[in-house]
């Protein structure tokens, strides 16, 4: 963190008072089901953002990141979307306004190890650890799933991607040593313990960025909307796709006949409602110590995402399907994790596999896609933290 402070002083004059930290995520299982009310499986990683803050007398809201260009000095009282990077940030501070929160000005400094585009959510991490700055620096309290929610609200508004809870959710609820199995409907949510201290997960990078805010990210959501309103032809009482089962889609097929928008819609239900499946019998499978079903139905929900919701890309398959050549070695299952379009892979193997893996990766990935790739082993961590800033405690992180 020491590099971080540096910066603080060096732009403002004046070291922090408070520092907020919020961690990345990996999603086990259930892609794409957040925002369509079903069941997800994240954990939050230690790969984290970091926002150090200064209160200020007046009613500006300075914000300099040490990974992203340009600063911005902005009015709290006429907070707009910008299309930049500071988007997160204010839409974080425009939203606590909203809910009626005295938010001051203030001056942060902002610097993260998550990736950005990784698909491991360098933004709700981001809004996260900018809502806990903000309330220290403002001196009152959000309630966690409240603060998830607005962070959530925040990236709706302000970036414009309409994404689900899941990733600020795991980035203030993270569970150390374990996932959380969190209802995206009624926010209930549960730890499953990761007790195999001889596996490992491994985010693997694939050098192809990806920019949810694009648009296909909001049209995916959109065309699982037309999915339900065609199935309440057969299906009135539908709210979501989480009311759905497998066998309920495939019955009512026939409705999605005649058009190539309809057969579109209709590949993307079949996703969701087969992921919602997957979640609940990798938890079943988790519990059982089964870990060869586990990799099973990770290897499932990457077929899935690549033919029925159409999310992959040529970089990714080919980085899973590294994985599946590595069967002999340990290595159990593997995914595309995240909006998709790019980012990472998630990987589910034995420790002492992760060296062979990290070489076949390294030795072959760049040959077969142009992109190099890094691999890096997660550890599960606790969720968000703020505290107030204690020079003699700072380590160099940054």
């Amino acid at each position: 963190m020491t590099g971080l402070v540096a910066a603080h002083r060096a732009r403002y004059g004046m070291a922090p008072a408070m520092v907020a930290r919020a961690p990345g995520r990996i999603n086990l299982i259930g892609e794409h089901t957040d925002y369509n009310e079903g069941f997800v499986l994240p954990a939050a990683v230690d790969r984290e953002a970091t926002v150090v803050a200064t209160p200020r007398a007046d009613r500006r809201l300075r914000l300099h990141s040490l990974d992203l260009d340009p600063p911005a000095d902005l009015g709290l009282d006429d907070l707009q979307p910008a299309g930049a990077w500071h988007d997160y940030p204010a839409g974080v501070a425009a939203m606590l306004l909203r809910a009626g929160y005295p938010v001051r000005g203030a001056d942060l400094t902002l610097a993260s190890t998550v990736p950005l585009g990784g698909g491991l959510s360098s933004s709700a991490a981001l809004e996260v650890s900018t809502a806990l700055a903000l309330a220290a620096v403002g001196g009152f309290t959000v309630p966690p799933r409240d603060l998830a929610l607005l962070c959530q609200r925040a990236e709706h508004e302000f970036p414009g991607v309409n994404c689900g809870i899941m990733d600020q959710f795991i980035s203030v609820f993270g569970r150390r040593d374990s996932a959380i199995l969190l209802d995206c409907r009624s926010l209930d949510a549960r730890a499953v313990p990761l007790d195999a201290p001889d596996l490992v997960f491994a985010v693997t990078d694939s050098g192809v960025r990806h920019a949810l805010a694009g648009g296909e990210y909001n049209r995916r959501r959109q065309e699982c909307a037309e999915a339900v309103a065609t199935l309440r032809a057969a299906l009135p009482d539908i709210v979501s796709l989480r009311d759905v089962t497998p066998a309920q889609l495939a019955a009512n097929a026939a409705l999605f006949d005649g058009t190539p928008e309809l057969a579109t819609a209709y590949r993307r239900a079949r996703h969701v409602v087969t992921e919602n499946a997957r979640v609940l019998a990798t938890i079943a499978a988790i519990e059982a110590h089964d870990w060869h079903k586990v990799g099973e139905l990770l290897y499932a929900s990457h077929a899935s995402l690549r033919d029925d919701y159409e999310v992959s890309v040529p970089e990714l398959d080919a980085l899973v399907e590294l994985a599946r050549g590595l069967a002999d070695a340990g290595v159990l299952g593997a995914r595309l994790m995240g909006g998709g379009f790019g980012g990472s892979t998630l990987t589910l193997l034995r420790r002492e596999a992760l060296p062979a893996f990290t070489t076949a990766v390294e030795a072959d990935y760049a040959a077969r896609t142009g992109h190099p790739a890094t691999v890096r082993a997660v550890t599960l961590v606790d969720g968000a933290s703020v505290a107030p800033f204690a020079a003699d405690t700072s380590t160099d992180n940054s």
